[in-house]
């Protein structure tokens, strides 16, 4: 049944729009700067994520999951990384637990990239010795945790059960050997769990707001299930999620954003908010299964020289001081964070020097 649910998401996550509720990017606007004092040579996008150094901001999030129809994509998504020197998050890999005949479908993955950043994914349920399992299946630089609470009860044969994941999740932390990325799977984190989770030494947290590939709408239509709009829209825009986390997250601490970003703009808005790394799923599959991997490439390119002119435009030569140049939060967003007493001023100055 699982193999059959992770074929059943990539089917649907590649038919499904995003939303409905937005990402929040509309809200925020970059202030142009006109004297950056730089060169093009000056710019330097790599990163580095819960201490993991990275050749540049985007990687690509975790979709697929494990089953034998999806271990060619998995290997596909692998090459591209390979070549893109791209950071990756392998899908949920407790179906390799249940059934170790599709182990190979995720080992694949480090066949292909035997060199890159391979992120390993399971849910915050597992005991810390399954998640040292699945870090060592694939040699793993570091795990997400995800948390999905609201798909797995759109799920008919979704857990009901959520009690103790706190508690479970420090367990992982203080006994796995890297570093350990919670991860929401479309709804975003808001500052109360994002203190909680600070608390229990995980070393980054990802966003995973609404404005991207929906899971919940996923869940319906692989049950055959009405869901109403109001179900569908749940959760926390990922610009304002993104906010609110970098409101109280620790300095030790990494944010990466994820939920919706779909242009390179996207992107240097979330760094520009705190992010130190962003990341994207389903558009980069997309592309995988419906183009080929030479147009794939060619398209990450692009994508990366985007974000170096955006950078030159802003007057920041790395991702450090992207994150310190100021933006405007507006509309919506702005109204959500000044409700929830979060000061939207501090971004509108220039944090280089305010």
């Amino acid at each position: 049944m699982r193999q059959s649910r992770k074929l059943d998401h990539l089917k649907y996550s590649l038919a499904l729009k995003d939303g409905p509720n937005g990402s929040g990017f509309s809200d925020i606007s970059l202030v142009h700067n006109c004297l950056p004092n730089l060169s093009w040579n000056d710019i330097d996008i790599s990163t580095s994520i819960a201490g993991i150094s990275l050749s540049h901001p985007l990687i690509i999030n975790a979709i697929t999951g494990g089953a034998n129809d999806v271990t060619s994509i998995n290997e596909c998504i692998a090459e591209f990384a390979s070549l893109t020197n791209t950071a990756m998050a392998i899908g949920s890999q407790y179906a390799a637990l249940e059934n170790p005949e599709v182990q190979h479908s995720y080992k694949v993955v480090r066949q292909k990239n035997p060199h890159g950043v391979i992120f390993a994914n399971l849910g915050a349920y597992v005991t810390p010795e399954q998640a040292q399992i699945a870090v060592d299946m694939i040699e793993a630089q570091g795990i997400q945790i995800h948390l999905n609470v609201a798909q797995e009860i759109m799920m008919t044969e979704g857990d009901r059960d959520f009690t103790g994941y706190l508690a479970n999740i420090a367990s992982i932390v203080d006994k796995v050997n890297v570093p350990v990325i919670i991860k929401e799977v479309g709804c975003g984190i808001a500052r109360e769990q994002a203190i909680l989770l600070s608390d229990i030494g995980v070393k980054a947290i990802d966003v995973g707001g609404t404005g991207g590939t929906n899971f919940l709408a996923i869940e319906a239509a692989r049950s055959q299930l009405e869901a109403n709009l109001e179900t569908l829209s749940w959760g926390i825009p990922t610009a304002i999620s993104a906010a609110e986390i970098i409101s109280v997250l620790p300095n030790h601490i990494d944010m990466m954003v994820s939920g919706g970003i779909r242009t390179s703009l996207d992107v240097v808005k979330s760094l520009a908010l705190g992010g130190a790394a962003t990341g994207m799923a389903t558009p980069i599959v997309r592309m995988l299964y419906e183009k080929d991997i030479d147009y794939a490439v060619s398209w990450l390119q692009q994508f990366l020289h985007e974000i170096q002119r955006y950078m030159l435009l802003l007057g920041a030569d790395n991702i450090r001081q992207l994150g310190k140049t100021p933006l405007i939060i507006s509309g919506y967003s702005k109204d959500w964070l000044m409700a929830r007493g979060i000061d939207v001023t501090k971004y509108a100055i220039n944090r280089k020097h305010g």
